[in-house]
């Protein structure tokens, strides 16, 4: 049975959405929710899980090809199993469930509940310093969304004592932001650091939209609900998996 995590913050009223964790699907013979074709895993058993993604929306699972960019695509049908490259989508056609893979990035929702738009997107350090979460919101207010309006979600991300990253990302931070040590704290390895990338998702979020939230979740910690692309690296594993995030206008 899925048992996505939900927030308060986006509600039910015309939506059904949620940040699915690895339980419940078909999975490596164990009951997991892998929704990555990317990995190792059986085509077939992939594409049943997506199909219980997409029951539970409502429906058709439309997703992009990710490649950690700033990318927005609008929807205005399906995509009929097509993936553009692209790192997040917007629409305000019910039925069409935008959704994100993620496996330590960051996946934000998005629900403008008076214009009856919707944005799903994929912010992993590359798309945050790049904005994806701001063009994201321009793209929906090009659908008539209001950013006042806009309710936005970030779930399950890793957290700073689980990501370091090497000096080229210090340098790109201070680019982005006015103060970039904020999310940034030394790690035991010369020249790298933790960075707190929830926080700087979420202060983000704060600065362009009307409602944010942040899930305490980290995917890097909690081994049971989440794939994480760095705890498998570390670990030796080849077999990555990915969780999937979602949400659908339902009528």
């Amino acid at each position: 049975m899925l048992r996505p995590l939900t927030s308060d913050l986006l509600g039910k009223d015309g939506i059904r959405h949620g940040f699915f964790t690895r339980q419940g699907g078909v999975s490596y013979g164990s009951g997991e929710l892998n929704c990555g074709f990317q990995s190792d895993d059986k085509a077939e058993d992939i594409a049943t899980n997506r199909t219980r993604v997409a029951q539970y929306l409502g429906g058709s699972l439309e997703g992009v090809s990710q490649y950690h960019s700033a990318k927005v695509i609008t929807l205005t049908e399906s995509l009929q199993g097509i993936q553009p490259p692209a790192d997040a989508m917007v629409t305000n056609v019910p039925g069409l469930a935008l959704s994100i893979l993620t496996a330590d990035c960051g996946p934000i929702i998005f629900f403008d509940a008076k214009a009856h738009v919707i944005g799903a997107a994929h912010s992993g350090w590359r798309g945050t310093v790049d904005c994806v979460a701001a063009r994201t919101v321009e793209a929906m207010e090009l659908l008539g969304a209001d950013a006042s309006n806009i309710r936005a979600v970030l779930g399950p991300t890793i957290a700073q004592k689980s990501y370091e990253v090497g000096p080229e990302f210090a340098e790109k931070l201070r680019g982005a932001t006015a103060e970039p040590m904020r999310y940034l704290v030394p790690s035991s390895k010369a020249g790298h650091w933790m960075l707190d990338l929830p926080g700087l998702i979420g202060d983000q979020l704060g600065a362009i939209v009307g409602k944010s939230a942040v899930l305490d979740a980290d995917t890097y910690a909690l081994t049971d609900q989440f794939y994480s692309h760095r705890r498998s690296t570390h670990a030796g594993q080849s077999n990555k998996g990915r969780q999937i995030s979602g949400i659908c206008l339902n009528g």
